[in-house]
């Protein structure tokens, strides 16, 4: 019965992402224990990125809040979802991380809670973000439209002067 009751949830959840056709059907958690419909970000350029604290790229966090507060008076948004998949490398609770990230890079832009982006426990979020192709690594990044919908995708190696184009052309 219990199998039974994982397989039907599990087509439910499946069901939901092919409906889903722009970010604004989503709901996630933020550091604060509490759902947000990513509607609520709906007329703003989003940059969406799966982070770490204990990760190579980490310094990128710094990159990321120049980014977001160069361009956030231009309804620009960065919003950072921890991921422990990729080696460990988001370890501690999310409390733990806002904690770190807002002593070591003082960041601002909006953080949720840790999730998955990977597998079978995916965030619906990152099934429809990633379309048919998996993420590698921390720091995978995906450019938003103010309409909702995925301009690009940034591997975890591309900085901010990479992306600030796409960006500039977004707003």
């Amino acid at each position: 019965m219990k199998k039974l009751l994982i397989i039907c949830l599990m087509a439910m959840m499946g069901a939901m992402t092919s409906v889903a056709q722009t970010i604004y059907d989503f709901k996630v958690i933020n550091d604060e224990g509490k759902e947000v419909s990513l509607d609520s970000y709906r007329g703003k350029v989003l940059l969406i990125v799966n982070t770490a604290t204990k990760c190579g790229f980490t310094p990128q966090y710094k990159e990321l809040e120049e980014l977001f507060e160069k361009y956030r008076d231009q309804d620009f948004v960065i919003l950072d979802f921890p991921c422990n998949q990729f080696g460990q490398q988001a370890p501690g609770s999310i409390r733990d991380i806002h904690e770190f990230c807002t002593a070591n890079f003082n960041i601002e832009f909006p953080q949720f809670d840790k999730i998955d982006v990977n597998g079978e426990h995916a965030h619906p979020l990152y099934t429809f973000l990633k379309s048919k192709k998996d993420i590698k690594w921390n720091f995978t990044k995906f450019l938003i439209s103010k309409d909702g919908c995925v301009l690009k995708r940034f591997e975890p190696t591309a900085t901010a002067a990479d992306m600030e184009p796409d960006i500039q052309a977004a707003l």
